[in-house]
């Protein structure tokens, strides 16, 4: 559905599918430069400790809850409506939290931020599958975590500035999705649905996608559960070292995407080169190294450098799993694969602090971040031992 000989990055169809993609870090992350101020703001709330800590990953529970529906409507009422849809009610709720005076007001908007969340991810994930394919959707699924994490470079960056001087100004920066809105009604057009009768080799999927869908998604819930430490536990993490927490955050998230960002780009060359579970082994072993770092609990230069080895790691893993689950399923299903895939970055974001939260009360920074240096090396193991079979065997990873 795309000319083929225009490099990805000129295309404007391209542009508007990452920019959606871009959204969706700064649907959580946005705000977390601010976490330490609005805290003190609604001191007087009870549990306003953790309430605000769930700003962050209220977005995560609309997501799951709404996810299988947002999967339904994209495959059923088409994929154009749907992405619309969802960046309208992004801006709408994402701004919301600039002027409402109480938290739980403010919990709501962000809930509903995350059914915008679904509706984007989900669509957006299908019209990749639909626009292109082969090494050029693979280079897109890379494309769109190098967009995520340099839109999260800009928007936590502006955030982490914003945050100085009052915890309410982050919630402006939803309002960017408006360039977004405008970019996808001009360039992203619904896909022409196949004739009757007539579906293509690429687009028949796998017999069993759905299964296998749900397993890498599953692997997928998990490293996001680890990963989504960073934006949860960073500011506080700074601010028991006796740092300032929103610059200290805003350098450590942004350095996090910078890197995450240059590494998803490499991604389209790493799979020409290497199978599946050799790139996921080198991503895990790039977590574990960063989360290994950043449990010394040692100088901020030192823990910046972990933040960065884990949105390195991070990166390398992520264009996989939507590589994969778009190859597995058929073409009039990958809104429900989208949806799948969603719900479970989301479900891996949401339980995230439930985890971490109690172990670092119970073990510390230091304890819990080794537990994760621990669970993503086993996981490096694992992904290695697999790549090596499969060498061994000479089929695919």
């Amino acid at each position: 559905m795309t000319t083929t000989g225009t490099p990805l990055w000129r295309q404007p169809r391209a542009i508007a599918l990452l920019m959606a993609a871009s959204l969706t870090v700064m649907a959580n992350a946005a705000i977390s430069p601010a976490l330490a101020g609005l805290e003190q703001e609604f001191a007087d709330v009870p549990d306003a400790g953790f309430l605000v800590r769930l700003l962050v990953t209220a977005p995560s529970l609309g997501v799951l809850l709404t996810a299988p529906l947002a999967g339904w409507l994209t495959d059923r009422a088409g994929r154009r409506g749907v992405l619309l849809a969802g960046i309208w009610l992004f801006l709408l709720c994402g701004t919301a939290g600039y002027r409402l005076p109480d938290l739980h007001l403010m919990l709501a908007s962000r809930f509903g931020l995350g059914i915008a969340v679904a509706l984007i991810m989900t669509a957006q994930t299908a019209l990749i599958g639909d626009y292109y394919t082969g090494t050029r959707r693979q280079a897109l699924t890379g494309l769109q975590i190098s967009a995520r994490n340099f839109g999260g470079l800009v928007f936590i960056g502006l955030a982490g500035l914003a945050a100085t001087l009052s915890p309410r100004l982050p919630f402006l920066i939803y309002g960017l999705a408006v360039l977004c809105l405008y970019a996808v009604w001009r360039h992203a057009p619904e896909p022409a649905p196949s004739h009757a009768g007539e579906v293509p080799a690429e687009g028949a999927g796998h017999p069993s996608w759905l299964l296998l869908v749900i397993a890498v998604s599953a692997l997928q819930m998990l490293t996001n559960g680890l990963f989504f430490m960073m934006p949860v536990q960073l500011p506080f993490f700074f601010a028991g070292q006796g740092l300032n927490s929103a610059l200290m955050t805003g350098a450590g998230l942004g350095l996090l995407s910078l890197c995450g960002g240059i590494a998803a780009l490499f991604y389209a060359r790493l799979k020409a080169m290497l199978p599946h579970a050799a790139i996921f082994a080198a991503g895990y072993a790039a977590l574990a190294l960063g989360f290994a770092v950043l449990a010394q609990e040692g100088s901020a230069a030192l823990s910046l450098a972990g933040a960065m080895a884990v949105g390195a790691g991070y990166a390398t893993v992520s264009p996989g799993f939507v590589a994969i689950a778009l190859a597995l399923a058929p073409s009039g299903r990958r809104g429900t694969a989208g949806a799948i895939l969603t719900g479970s970055v989301f479900c891996g974001q949401f339980l995230s602090p439930f985890f971490s939260t109690p172990a670092i009360a119970r073990w510390g920074y230091g304890g819990t971040f080794g537990m994760a240096a621990a669970g993503a090396a086993l996981m490096a193991a694992a992904a290695l031992a697999a790549a090596l079979r499969a060498s061994r065997r000479r089929i695919p990873a």
